[in-house]
C-alpha cells in the first residue's frame, strides 16, 4: 500500500515536470509572509493580475480580442480566474465577483483609450491605452510614476465575506521608459 502510494506520488510529480499541465509548473513569489503564489504565465493578452492571501488563486485581467485581432470596445477586458487550487483550472467570476469585488467599471474614451475602476475601490482609475509600441497596456500611477500595471496584491486578515479586513494593497508595475520595476503599498 505505502509503495503504490509513492509510485502515485512520483507518477504525479514526473507528469507535473513535464510541461504537460503549465498552468501548475509555473514560478511563484513570495509574499511578506512567506507564502508562494504563482505567478501567471503563458497568456499572451494578459494585462494584470489581482492576488490575495491566503488564497493562491488568482484573477487575470486579459485583453479582449476577437478572431481577427481586434479590440472587443463593449468589454475590452476579460475577467477570470485561475483556479490553481483546483488544478489551474479557467473559471469565470460569478455574478457577485464581478459586480462587487473583481469587476470593472470600463468607460470608453475613445477607440484607443478606457478608463477602468475597480467594482470595490473606484477611487483609482487605471487606463487601458495602446503604448508607442501600438500595443495596449493599463497604465497606473504607482509610486508617483505612470507605469504598466502587471500585479494588484491585496493582504487580508480577517473580517469578513463582505467586508474583509484589508491590511494594504500593493500595486507592482513597470516603468515604460526605463523597463525597471515600481512598487507602491497603500491602505486603502
Amino acid at each position: 500500500m505505502r509503495r503504490s502510494f509513492f509510485f502515485i506520488l512520483m507518477a504525479i510529480a514526473c507528469w507535473l515536470g513535464t510541461g504537460v499541465s503549465p498552468v501548475l509548473a509555473q514560478e511563484t513569489v513570495k509574499t511578506n509572509t512567506q507564502q508562494d503564489l504563482p505567478l501567471p504565465k503563458g497568456i499572451p493578452n494578459m494585462l494584470f493580475y489581482v492576488q490575495r492571501d491566503p488564497n493562491t488563486n488568482t484573477v487575470v485581467y486579459e485583453l479582449n480580442l476577437n478572431s481577427k485581432g481586434v479590440l472587443n470596445e463593449e468589454e475590452p477586458v476579460k475577467i477570470y480566474w485561475l483556479r490553481y487550487a483546483d488544478g489551474g483550472a479557467k473559471q469565470d467570476l460569478n455574478f457577485i465577483q464581478r459586480k462587487f469585488a473583481y469587476g470593472l467599471n470600463v468607460k470608453k474614451i475613445n477607440p484607443e483609450k478606457y478608463e477602468l475602476k475597480f467594482v470595490s475601490y473606484n477611487k483609482r482609475a487605471f487606463y487601458l491605452m495602446k503604448s508607442p509600441d501600438g500595443k495596449f497596456h493599463v497604465y497606473a500611477t504607482i509610486g508617483k510614476k505612470q507605469a504598466f500595471l502587471k500585479r494588484v496584491f491585496v493582504r487580508i486578515e480577517g473580517g469578513s465575506f463582505w467586508v474583509p479586513n484589508v491590511v494594504y494593497v500593493e500595486f507592482t508595475g513597470l516603468d515604460p521608459a526605463t523597463g525597471k520595476e515600481v512598487l507602491e503599498r497603500f491602505k486603502p
